[in-house]
């Protein structure tokens, strides 16, 4: 699967450069994004731009992902649906548990304050 990684301070924006995207994909997909839980920067935005046609399987397996991420103390954002995929998460009603944002800049914003949240709930 071809996809572009881009780190920055806070967070590692990864772009899959596919047109559909499988379950296996996906699966291959998910097995290298679990693994940033552990790294010192541990929130990821996927940039689904790129992405015109996904599977149900494939929307799961996203939307388990990013529920994992948050049981680790992770940020997890999905950017730029295309129409066709939005609408297929909103029909298998996996768009509601997912963290979605129309814009990357609006994802990078999410994830800044998700930290804030963190540091806030870990001073309590």
């Amino acid at each position: 699967m071809n996809v572009k990684i881009d780190t920055k301070e806070k967070f590692t924006v990864i772009t899959p450069n596919e047109a559909k995207l499988t379950a296996i994909m996906t699966e291959e997909l998910v097995k290298m994004l679990l693994p940033y839980q552990q790294k010192e920067v541990p929130h990821v935005i996927l940039n689904m731009s790129s992405v015109k046609e996904i599977d149900e399987k494939s929307g799961g397996m996203l939307a388990d992902c990013q529920q994992q991420f948050y049981e680790h103390n992770c940020s997890f954002v999905i950017c730029t649906l295309q129409e066709t995929v939005e609408n297929l998460l909103d029909k298998t009603e996996l768009l509601e548990l997912m963290n979605v944002t129309p814009t990357e800049s609006e994802a990078w914003d999410i994830v800044q304050m998700e930290e804030i949240e963190r540091e806030l709930m870990g001073d309590e």
